[in-house]
């Protein structure tokens, strides 16, 4: 059975509703809590983002039982790999050993803010140098690490979960596949696409997690609800190499100015069908993905949408 997870959006809701949000989500019954780790909204309109990592400890404390996960760390720019072991290992203790680290290359948006944004090959260069550094800090090792990217003179995480912290990794393509599988705990991937988990499992993934988001929009009115994903959610489609050069939330409205409304609602179910949403969730399922992370997109259906996941969609995707 598909294990059924709630995200935590740090773009359309501030800390304190997050927490809140995080607690409701455990009392509905969702099997885990993925969270957005960006510094930037994606669009204006979304108008938040606070820092993930406090609001993590805050919904750690908060809640317990319910796993939590970040969706996703950058560990390249913005975080040195280094801070995100320790960040990581500091979660897992709070939470008891429920969190799982989620990785990620990044995107401009949220890592320029430091400086550059590398080119892809070198990005790539930074990710695989990020998880040999993170790995060893995790499982308790003094690391002292000299690569092309970074440097550790010396590093030892003192506090840490009794289980070390375990972290999945974000793959798009043979090569990021190969690294999640080499160096993993899980798979992370934004598509149903039953290729990539074929290719993670090749390289070593075989019987570890694989872990899929999917955005959907429920209401009492589909109209309102295929408005709601048109104004915050129409960049969704522009495509990853697209998604993860755009500078700045302008840039992201700018480069969607010409996509309509209906393009937007063909991708994301819109309304109360309680079919059309199963439906979205069953194409990660039939790819063979294990875990499957909701977006509830519009900062201010969640209550309304949690508790309808409660009475309604839980119980149905249960069945899958």
């Amino acid at each position: 059975m598909v294990a059924v997870g709630y995200t935590l959006l740090c773009e359309q809701a501030g800390p304190v509703d997050l927490v809140d949000h995080g607690i409701r989500a455990e009392a509905a019954g969702f099997d885990h809590l993925l969270i957005s780790d960006h510094y930037n909204p994606w669009v204006e309109q979304q108008g938040h983002s606070p820092n993930a990592w406090p609001v993590l400890g805050a919904v750690a404390h908060a809640t317990s039982r319910i796993k939590l996960m970040t969706y996703l760390t950058s560990p390249i720019r913005r975080y040195h790999p280094a801070m995100v072991a320790q960040q990581a290992s500091t979660v897992g203790v709070l939470s008891g050993g429920r969190f799982t680290l989620g990785l990620g290359a990044g995107e401009n948006l949220n890592e320029h803010v430091v400086g550059a944004w590398p080119h892809v090959t070198q990005r790539h260069e930074m990710f695989e140098e990020a998880v040999q550094i993170i790995r060893p800090l995790l499982d308790g090792e003094k690391l002292i690490y000299s690569g092309n990217h970074y440097e550790v003179p010396e590093a030892y995480v003192w506090d840490r979960p009794d289980v070390p912290v375990k972290f999945a990794m974000a793959a798009s393509g043979p090569r990021s596949c190969e690294l999640a599988g080499e160096y993993g705990d899980g798979l992370i991937a934004v598509q149903p696409e039953r290729r990539l988990v074929e290719m993670f499992e090749r390289a070593g993934g075989r019987g570890k997690p694989r872990y899929g988001q999917v955005a959907i929009c429920y209401g009492p009115d589909e109209a309102e609800c295929r408005r709601t994903v048109y104004d915050q959610w129409a960049w969704f489609g522009l495509g990853w190499k697209v998604m993860s050069e755009l500078p700045e939330p302008a840039s992201f409205a700018a480069a969607t100015q010409f996509v309509r409304e209906e393009d937007v609602a063909a991708s994301v179910p819109c309304g109360p069908d309680l079919e059309g949403h199963v439906a979205a969730v069953k194409r990660f399922v039939d790819a063979g993905f294990t875990h499957v992370g909701l977006i509830q997109v519009g900062g201010g259906s969640q209550t309304m949408f949690l508790d309808w996941a409660r009475d309604t969609l839980l119980p149905r995707l249960q069945e899958l």
